[in-house]
């Protein structure tokens, strides 16, 4: 621990989100024990999912932004409000732009621009859009900790990491198990999985370079990553929990994920 703590901030942030990375790697290469993954245990981790997110996006990003702003002098609700509504207002925008796909829909309802890409790239890029906010949300955390602020410390920042790292087990896996479920090789399905999950230690690195750069952003970067992760969790995951007969299971499901992550980051930040 003593080494990570003493290393760049921005390979801190690195290392941390390509851990997130290969969770969702390792998620996707559940494919090779089995065929498919049985629908209630999707909707499960997917409400676990969402409550890891809603959880982190408070006690990981927002709670610290607000005491930053006030110890800045500034009124803690308006970096907060800002900058959660602007990573909402981004989200949005990349939703309406990036052809992507559902995870049960036909390629008929795929969302963003008209594209002639195969209904394998579109899956991949609806976990991508999920993974986005997660990769910032961790660089930002751990650029805020280099800032040596009181509010944000590296043990809140892994905590976070190890939370996103959780719920990146399901997103991988529901990536792979519908491409081998229509056919496509174990091999070619696990490729296709965790490649949605390689856009989070680039938006990591960014994350923490942009707030370690521009030291007044740090409360509206927070923010503006838990607009956007609670964005994905409204948009996408939990409707997507939902949208069986297993409702019950993925409320369940997003208790316990957010209690997780609650307790990871109020114990370890």
């Amino acid at each position: 621990m003593s080494v990570f703590i003493s290393l760049n901030p921005i390979i801190q942030a690195l290392i941390a989100t390509l851990f997130t990375y290969s969770m969702t790697a390792l998620g996707a290469a559940g494919i090779f024990l089995a065929k498919e993954i049985n629908r209630r245990v999707l909707d499960t981790m997917l409400g676990f999912a969402g409550g890891v997110m809603i959880a982190a996006s408070f006690w990981s990003l927002l709670a610290p932004a607000i005491e930053m702003a006030e110890s800045d002098g500034i009124p803690g609700w308006l970096p907060a409000a800002v900058g959660f509504l602007s990573g909402g207002a981004f989200l949005f925008g990349v939703d309406k732009l990036l052809p992507h796909l559902h995870l049960s829909a036909p390629i008929e309802a795929a969302e963003g621009v008209k594209t002639t890409w195969k209904r394998s790239v579109l899956l991949v890029m609806a976990i991508t859009l999920h993974n986005i906010p997660e990769g910032l949300a961790v660089g930002v955390a751990f650029g805020a900790a280099a800032a040596g602020l009181e509010e944000a410390l590296i043990p809140g920042a892994i905590a976070l990491a190890i939370g996103i790292g959780l719920q990146n087990l399901p997103e991988g896996l529901a990536v792979s198990a519908p491409l081998r479920r229509e056919g496509m090789s174990r091999t070619k399905s696990f490729l296709y999985g965790q490649a949605s999950g390689m856009v989070e230690p680039i938006a990591g690195v960014l994350g923490a370079l942009a707030v370690i750069i521009m030291r007044p952003i740090l409360p509206y970067a927070l923010s503006f990553a838990a607009g956007a992760m609670i964005f994905v969790v409204v948009e996408e995951l939990i409707p997507e929990s939902q949208a069986g007969d297993n409702g019950d299971l993925a409320t369940v499901g997003l208790l316990v994920g957010f209690t997780v992550m609650m307790i990871l980051d109020v114990a370890l930040g």
